[in-house]
């Protein structure tokens, strides 16, 4: 069986596609550098991180992009030989305004050098391009409508103004022609993450609908011509679990189809697990893992309509792969011990095309460089892994020295610059190098910290191993120091559940999902450096 997530922990927007007997999954990564994931199975059941394409400074450069912006929804497709990759820079979140600009980039094998981005255009978000089979090449991207009371924790349909096509010229590189709102989508409204396929003598388009929340859907219509007009599905969505609310998969929609060899067909899908489905209990409705990728097996009907198997329009935890002997990987530990000179390809950094001013690998340690603060959208040394289970323990050592409270270091539990926790190490005029916990449990838009340790803790020595316990809805943090055979409580027990899509400001207010890294700051600009002797991560 397929068991979904197949993608578990912030993989949001999935563009999925075959090419032989290979299936590549693209997902989103907002603000987190370098930009886009791409995983890939042979099965559908397995997946493999393999590469993330956008990570040179003409590719990609977020500096001050705000949280939750950045790259939305990728597109990946295979065509002349080479794959295309089209994606989304998004430089504004609350407001009327986006500001979002649509990038194309090639390559000639998925893990490779991609190209320089070729400009598309900037009128929208979440890009698509679809390859013809008369050669030609369309653009499609929804429209952002800005004069409209949406803004950003507050969508509204009018500012999702319908699917706009237009017709791309790859040899000169540039969009050309007329540009038509060919979707309007239905009456769901928020209508964005277009796909195209050709099937049966029609385009079919899937869209997402009802915002990336819990109305989420995936909308399908289909067309004589590319260019409309669109029917709507019989049942207007293919997918959704907006009506199911007791269903363990929700927030379901976003997603692309895609055939097997033996012509078996496939949805990808974007999903989340909340903690509780129950109103009332803790971590009703959070989601810390975010927006996750799961995929649905469909089936065609005599309609020429596509539609789940599972005869509903819910998706379903478990579906049948096409090689029903293939099992699903049992969950594993990763230990990082940072003896060399690349990054771990599970860890990520935030916005900067420049990770060479916020980290070094030494060849002993993953050192951090103290840069702006842990709310900074600029340059933060920040270097996380993504939570993929409920529960985790996540180990590191650190050596760190500092002479001022304005350089601190140590391990987060983070989702963004208003929802986080940290333990690590300071300095106090009168006790040197101490302890702290900091916490900032969703207070947008102030994002003030909270500091709950009421003892003061002096740092043994130049060196500390920090822990950090999740269990659901609660974090607690531990430290062990020169001299001490076992762990040490500090700090209360920390609501786990905040560090969510729907924690703070609500579930239309963010929606990448919750990391767990390494943090330093100096904010007296002298760029102190913090050493990390190793990571580990174990799913509990």
């Amino acid at each position: 069986m397929i068991v979904n997530p197949v993608l578990p922990g912030f993989n949001a927007d999935p563009s999925m596609i075959r090419v032989g007997d290979d299936y590549y999954i693209a997902v989103s990564t907002f603000e987190w550098y370098p930009g886009v994931q791409i995983h890939h199975s042979k099965d559908l059941v397995n997946w493999t991180l393999i590469t993330r394409p956008l990570r040179r400074e003409s590719q990609l450069d977020m500096r001050g992009d705000p949280d939750s912006c950045g790259v939305w929804a990728p597109c990946l497709s295979h065509a002349d030989g080479k794959f295309w990759l089209v994606y989304t820079d998004v430089k504004r979140y609350d407001g009327n305004f986006k500001d979002a600009h649509n990038y194309i980039v090639t390559c000639d094998t998925i893990d490779g050098e991609w190209s320089d981005p070729v400009y598309c255009n900037s009128s929208g978000f979440d890009p698509s391009l679809f390859h013809d089979d008369d050669g030609k090449k369309w653009f499609m991207n929804m429209q952002w409508r800005f004069n409209t009371d949406s803004i950003g924790g507050s969508p509204t349909g009018t500012a999702f103004d319908g699917i706009l096509l237009q017709e791309f010229d790859a040899e000169l590189g540039k969009l050309v022609g007329p540009i038509k709102n060919v979707f309007e989508g239905s009456d769901h409204k928020l209508v964005e993450g277009p796909h195209v396929f050709k099937k049966h003598g029609y385009y079919y388009m899937t869209t997402a609908e009802g915002g990336t929340a819990y109305n989420h859907v995936v909308t399908m219509a289909r067309s004589r011509n590319i260019d409309g007009p669109y029917e709507l599905h019989p049942n207007k969505h293919l997918m959704t679990a907006k009506d199911a609310p007791l269903n363990p998969v929700q927030r379901a929609g976003h997603g692309q189809y895609v055939e097997t060899p033996e012509g078996d067909v496939y949805h990808s899908h974007l999903m989340s697990r909340p903690l509780s489905l129950v109103e009332g209990e803790a971590g009703y409705h959070r989601s810390p893992l975010g927006r996750e990728t799961g995929i649905q097996k469909c089936v065609w009907k005599d309609d020429d309509w596509l539609y789940l198997e599972n005869g509903t329009m819910v998706p379903d935890t478990e579906v049948p792969s096409p090689d029903n002997s293939i099992m699903p990987d049992a969950p594993k530990a990763v230990h990082c011990r940072f003896d060399s000179k690349t990054l771990p390809i599970d860890f990520q950094w935030l916005r900067t095309p420049h990770p060479e001013r916020i980290f070094e690998l030494t060849g002993d340690c993953l050192r951090l460089i103290g840069r702006e603060s842990i709310g900074s959208w600029f340059e933060q040394a920040l270097v996380a892994r993504r939570q993929q289970h409920f529960k985790f323990t996540a180990e590191t050592k650190l050596t760190f020295t500092t002479d001022s409270y304005q350089q601190t270091a140590g391990l987060t539990h983070y989702y963004n610059r208003h929802k986080l926790h940290f333990v690590g190490v300071t300095h106090d005029p009168k006790h040197g190098a101490i302890l702290t916990v900091m916490t900032c449990p969703g207070d947008y838009p102030e994002a003030q910290l909270q500091f709950p340790l009421e003892e003061i803790i002096p740092l043994k020595g130049k060196s500390v191993e920090l822990r950090a316990c999740v269990d659901n809805c609660d974090l607690q943090f531990y430290y062990k120091m020169d001299g001490m055979s076992d762990w040490a409580k500090i700090g209360p027990v920390l609501d786990a559940s905040v560090i969510s899509d729907e924690g703070g400001r609500g579930e239309h207010g963010s929606f990448t999902g919750a990391f767990i890294g390494m943090m330093a700051f100096d904010t007296s600009g002298r760029g102190n450096t913090a050493d990390y002797e190793y990571f580990n991560y174990t799913p509990q």
